[in-house]
């Protein structure tokens, strides 16, 4: 049996009122997350990841200054993962990104994320 197909990702992930858990490392009360309206957090991640790929910035350092998710502290590095270890839109739309490319804004019931696929 072949070994299972692994990928390996970082991501910025801004959650809103909408997110299956209204808290993160940098609003452990949720008061900024429940104030924020899914659309206005698209059109942050939208923002970040024009600064990303004008090259104004690094996806790291954004990751790890806005990234809602405890992976902020390395970056917005997730690790390797295979099928089923994530929610089925992050996983698909990890799994077709090509290594070094970018997503789009993918949701998930955490909230809005952008991908980068490193391996």
């Amino acid at each position: 049996m072949a070994s299972e197909e692994q990928v390996r990702a970082s991501h910025i992930l801004i959650k809103h009122e909408g997110s299956r858990r209204k808290a993160s490392w940098k609003d452990p009360d949720g008061r900024i997350i429940s104030a924020t309206t899914r659309d206005a957090a698209v059109r942050q991640l939208h923002a970040l990841r024009d600064d990303i790929l004008a090259g104004k910035v690094r996806f790291e350092d954004v990751a790890a200054r806005h990234s809602d998710c405890s992976s902020a502290k390395r970056g917005g590095d997730l690790g390797c993962f295979g099928r089923g270890q994530m929610q089925k839109p992050f996983e698909e739309a990890t799994f077709a990104l090509k290594v070094g490319e970018m997503s789009n804004i993918v949701d998930t019931d955490s909230g809005i994320h952008i991908i980068l696929r490193t391996g």
